[in-house]
């Protein structure tokens, strides 16, 4: 599932920040690094430099990975080209698992976390994508950056398209899982498809929904908890986008990991009020991943 993790990168030490994580990954998972970096043209006197630029971050990555693992796999890319576009076709040509990419570079959030990149890697390709905050700040300086991940769910299969993939690194890298719902507090009413007005719940009416999101979880964590997985659940009433922001500090997890569709599709999950406003706002990597039969939008 990741047997080769791909790093983007930019030529920015914000876009390296990325690179501790995938080092862990790959070092644990016993993964290939690919890191990558997209030019212009071979004709333009920057090219050289990028090329002595990848090959430095590669051996650096290598000297990295083997502190977990002797036989660390690190392979240096350069390809011409426009960025997005590129790494998606890298993506889908070369059996990527997972992609590891900080939320800033060079050109700043708006380019790299909602722009011409990084946004377009998470609609154009199937494939995870594990977004890094890169907002000046140097990553944790601690032995293992993954020891707890938080999955948002929202009720339906759709919305546990991430948990495979949480599986496998809970299993393999000993991870806590969190599973965690918020159970909104009023109904929409519609009108010729659009929202008029919204009605809160009643107590009465709030008791059994809160049953029915612990049965569910509970279900799901049972699941988990057959793979000798160490699992919790979490309930909170209110805001989806803003109930995951708080508890992602509150529990402090090291990874959040959640799919780019749900109830409301990929139009809500992936940049509209939920898991936009958590790449935006949070502070924890982010791993998006796609539902199974979701349609992928043209780079």
């Amino acid at each position: 599932m990741f047997e080769k993790i791909l790093v983007p990168l930019d030529g920015s030490e914000l876009s390296e920040q990325a690179l501790p994580l995938a080092e862990e990954l790959a070092g644990r998972l016993g993964s290939k690094i690919v890191v990558l970096q997209v030019s212009e043209s071979t004709e333009s006197g920057l090219y050289h430099m990028q090329e002595l630029y990848i090959n430095q971050i590669a051996q650096r990555v290598t000297n990295m990975v083997k502190k977990y693992r002797a036989d660390a796999q690190v392979e240096p890319v350069i390809i011409i080209g426009s960025a997005a576009e590129e790494i998606i076709k890298y993506i889908d040509r070369n059996d990527i698992g997972l992609v590891v990419m900080g939320t800033h570079g060079r050109s700043g959030i708006t380019r790299w976390a909602m722009g011409s990149v990084a946004s377009k890697v998470v609609r154009g390709t199937k494939t995870p994508v594990l977004m890094i905050r890169t907002k000046g700040t140097k990553p944790p300086e601690k032995s293992r950056l993954l020891s707890r991940v938080l999955v948002p769910l929202d009720g339906s299969e759709v919305g546990e398209a991430a948990l495979p993939f949480v599986t496998e690194l809970a299993s393999k890298l000993d991870m806590e899982v969190i599973l965690f719902q918020m159970v909104a507090m009023a109904y929409h009413v519609y009108s010729s498809g659009e929202i008029v007005s919204q009605v809160p719940y009643t107590e009465q009416e709030m008791e059994p929904i809160k049953r029915s999101v612990k049965a569910y979880l509970d279900k799901v964590a049972e699941r988990l908890a057959v793979r000798g997985i160490k699992v919790g659940t979490q309930t909170k009433t209110g805001a989806a986008a803003e109930g995951i922001i708080r508890a992602e500090e509150e529990l402090e997890v090291d990874l959040v990991a959640m799919s780019t569709h749900g109830r409301s599709g990929v139009s809500r999950w992936v940049f509209g009020s939920v898991a936009a406003r958590v790449l935006q706002q949070g502070t924890k990597p982010l791993l998006l991943v796609r539902a199974a039969g979701a349609k992928v939008d043209a780079a």
